[in-house]
């Protein structure tokens, strides 16, 4: 079997509000965990309660993803304004 190559060059990655996209997922991910709560016993009686897990691990996640993208952020910055030196 012959390795696939590609014969275009790959598109430059888009770039966006990320920081803003993250948080408002993680938001949301806490909202539907607190939404869920009230209905623990429903969600227990009806073996359910990975739904609400779920949704607390999605926000912990995305605590982590925040961190992330706002390091991230602010490195991408800081490399903009470094400018070269002369050519040695």
């Amino acid at each position: 079997m012959t390795k696939w190559t590609p014969t275009h060059e790959a598109p430059e990655p888009l770039e966006g509000p990320v920081v803003a996209t993250i948080t408002g997922g993680t938001i949301l991910w806490f909202v539907l965990f607190l939404a869920q709560l009230p209905f623990y016993g429903w969600y227990a009686d009806h073996g359910h309660t990975w739904w609400i897990w779920t949704c607390l691990a999605g926000g912990g996640l995305g605590l982590i993803g925040v961190w992330y993208v706002r390091r991230r952020d602010a490195a991408l910055k800081r490399a903009a304004g470094v400018r070269p030196g002369p050519a040695e």
